[in-house]
Parts: structure tokens; C-alpha cells; sequence
């Protein structure tokens, strides 16, 4: 599949230059029709003939089985879930804390990353924030930080200056603390290859609805096997365990026992269709326009930008008087960017559907 072939089948690029893909990206038609088409048939089929259970269930293993092909991991080690932050907070919650326990975040994190460790004080969990610097974690002061943590959570690709984080060799680093490691990596799957058996991660959180240009309510949870057998849900369900109907109930094995209940089947569907669309492009497509387009952007910004020169991803941060305000008027002018909190500046996502002119209008307009 082409990207010219990919824009085309996405509507919302009728309507504007679309920058913000890093929020949440544009779905095309064959992504939505896969989500709505099986909804109508768990709707209006399945109730007579399979079964709704049976065709949602049927889904989601066929989802574990996709997203673990596409992240490089067995299937006993996916978890469904909505969102990357309900994946973060399915793992806050099924670890034992313990007073005094330390949780290592970068200052870089989204909220994803730093509301469920909050919400752990009561507990007596110390949070330690390791300042960086221009979205980039010094890793001495990393080693320091994480010498008596029980875990560090950092982004794969930060969110607000679109570094690439070193993620092999920080988890080295922590494992060498017996520091377990959760990454939030929702910027990096559909913009990045994601090998997590050579990333080393204990857990990895995201979903589908920014790069991969899925729906929304389609997460998954990366946990590494040895790590999930010892987790004890914060949050159980008839999906966390083998047979509901048994004496004895039993968690099941591997990270589906993080799953709890009843949910909708068909944003996995539209997930499905929306991996099998970036396969179709290819990686080394898909990350190739973007270092063309955003070697683009960056010439033109010169002094303006302040995320790396050199291309690292489609993130590109840039500075403006007032960002806010900026990017009304973008929007205004139909092209749509987004403000960022920190560093207060104005972020532009492009991704392999953006073309040179787009990156020209937002130029021209700037």
C-alpha cells in the first residue's frame, strides 16, 4: 500500500492539514468499517447464531495474536485494554506495594505516566522524578535514581520533544537494581518498529488510536511472562480467570489476567484492520517520509525548534510567543497543530499520510 493510497481513504484530511496525529490519529475507512462492521454483526448476527460472547471472545484472542506478532511477543503476554493509561494503571494496581516502596518517573512523562503513582501515596509509595534535559535522560543520573526503586515508568519516544529514549540500555541499567520497567511506548507503535523482546521491558503500555490510526478504546499491555505470573490483579473479572463455574477459582496465566469484563469487541477489530494497514506500508516507508518531511519542517522553523535536528521522529517541537493562541489560528487556517504544557511551546506530528505541501501550508502559515 502506498501512502497516496493510505491519505486517500482517510476522510478527516478532506476537511484540513492534520498535524496532531500524536494526540490521536485520523482513522481511514477500512479501519472504521472493520470496527462498525462487526459490531453490526455482533449486534444483529451473532446473538443467533454464534453467540455474542463466543464472537467477542473469538476477537480478543485474535487480537492477542496480532498484536503480539506486531510487538514481537507470545500471545500469553498481551493484555486487552482501553487505553495506554488503563494499561499503566492495571500495572500500578497489581503490584504489592509496600511502604517506602520508590516509583522512578522521568520528568518527561504524560499523565498517563504520573497519575496512577500519585494515586499510590496513601500507600506509602515514594515518587521520585529524574529531571532531563531537552527530552534527554542522563544515564548515570538514571542508575542513581533507580538503585533501591522498585520501578521506573518512561516514554519510548517522549510526547512533548520526540526523543528517542535508549530503551534497551536503561532497562539494562534497572534490571541491574532488580528495578522492574514499565515504558509507555504509545508514540512508537505505526511510527517506529517495536521489538519488545530486544527492548527487555517488563511491562509496555499503548494502543491504536495515534500512529497505528485505529479507534479509540483499543489498548494492549505488553508483560513479560516471568513477571505476570506473580501479579495479583487490582481490578478482577470473569476474563481474569480460568473457569468462573470452578470451586477454586484461578487466575489465569500470563498477562490476561489483567483483563476484567464485558467490553465492546469491535475497536479491536477496527485495531486488527489498522496493523494490518501499517504492515501493508511497511516500516521502512513509513519512517523514511517522515524523515523527509520532518527534515522539511525543521529547515524551515531554523531556530525556532526545540526538539533534536537530526530526525528521531515525526514529533517536532517548536517554540511560539504564545502557543495557545497560535494554534487557534492555525486552526483557523485548517491546519491543526497542538499546544503543548511543557516544555509551553507548540507541537506539529507528522506522519507517512502528510505530504510536502502540507508541510508548506503549516510553513507558510506559521
Amino acid at each position: 500500500m502506498r501512502p497516496e493510497e493510505l491519505r486517500a481513504e482517510i476522510p478527516a484530511l478532506d476537511r484540513g492539514i492534520y498535524f496532531n496525529t500524536g494526540a490521536s490519529g485520523p482513522a481511514p475507512r477500512r479501519v472504521v468499517s472493520a470496527a462498525s462492521d462487526f459490531l453490526e454483526h455482533h449486534e444483529y448476527v451473532a446473538p443467533v447464531e454464534e453467540g455474542a460472547y463466543p464472537a467477542a471472545f473469538e476477537t480478543f484472542e485474535e487480537t492477542r495474536e496480532t498484536v503480539a506478532g506486531f510487538l514481537g511477543a507470545e500471545p500469553s503476554e498481551i493484555a486487552l485494554t482501553e487505553s495506554t493509561a488503563d494499561g499503566i494503571a492495571r500495572v500500578a494496581a497489581a503490584l504489592d506495594w509496600e511502604a517506602g516502596d520508590v516509583v522512578v518517573r522521568t520528568d518527561l512523562e504524560h499523565s498517563a505516566g504520573v497519575v496512577p503513582w500519585w494515586n499510590l501515596r496513601e500507600q506509602g509509595v515514594e515518587v521520585r522524578v529524574l529531571d532531563t534535559e531537552a527530552g534527554r535522560v542522563d544515564l548515570d543520573a538514571l542508575d542513581a535514581a533507580v538503585a533501591d526503586a522498585r520501578l521506573l515508568c518512561l516514554n519510548s519516544i517522549t510526547w512533548n520533544y520526540g526523543t528517542q529514549l535508549p530503551i534497551p540500555e536503561i532497562v539494562e541499567i534497572a534490571h541491574d537494581h532488580d528495578t522492574l520497567v514499565l515504558v509507555d511506548a504509545v508514540q512508537s507503535p505505526g511510527q517506529v518498529p517495536v521489538d519488545v523482546g530486544e527492548w527487555g521491558a517488563d511491562f509496555v503500555a499503548a494502543a491504536g488510536h495515534k500512529w497505528l490510526l485505529g479507534p479509540w478504546g483499543a489498548g494492549f499491555l505488553y508483560v513479560d511472562r516471568s513477571v505476570a505470573d506473580r501479579l495479583t490483579p487490582g481490578v478482577a473479572g470473569y476474563r481474569s480467570v480460568v473457569d468462573t463455574g470452578a470451586t477454586d477459582l484461578e487466575l489465569k496465566a500470563g498477562a490476561p489476567r489483567l483483563e476484567v469484563g464485558t467490553t465492546s469487541p469491535a475497536p479491536y477489530r477496527g485495531l486488527m484492520k489498522a496493523i494490518e494497514t501499517m504492515e501493508a506500508i511497511g516500516y521502512d516507508t513509513i519512517t523514511g517520509r517522515i524523515e523527509r518531511l520532518t527534515d522539511r519542517l525543521k529547515a524551515g522553523l531554523d531556530d525556532r525548534l526545540l526538539g533534536p535536528r537530526e530526525y528521531e521522529s515525526g514529533l517536532v517541537t517548536f517554540d511560539a510567543d504564545d502557543p495557545e493562541g497560535l494554534v487557534e489560528r492555525l486552526g483557523e487556517r485548517d491546519v491543526h497543530v497542538r499546544s503543548l504544557p511543557y516544555p509551553d511551546a507548540v507541537r506539529a506530528s507528522v506522519h507517512v499520510f502528510n505530504t510536502a505541501a502540507d508541510v508548506d501550508a503549516l510553513l507558510d502559515a506559521l
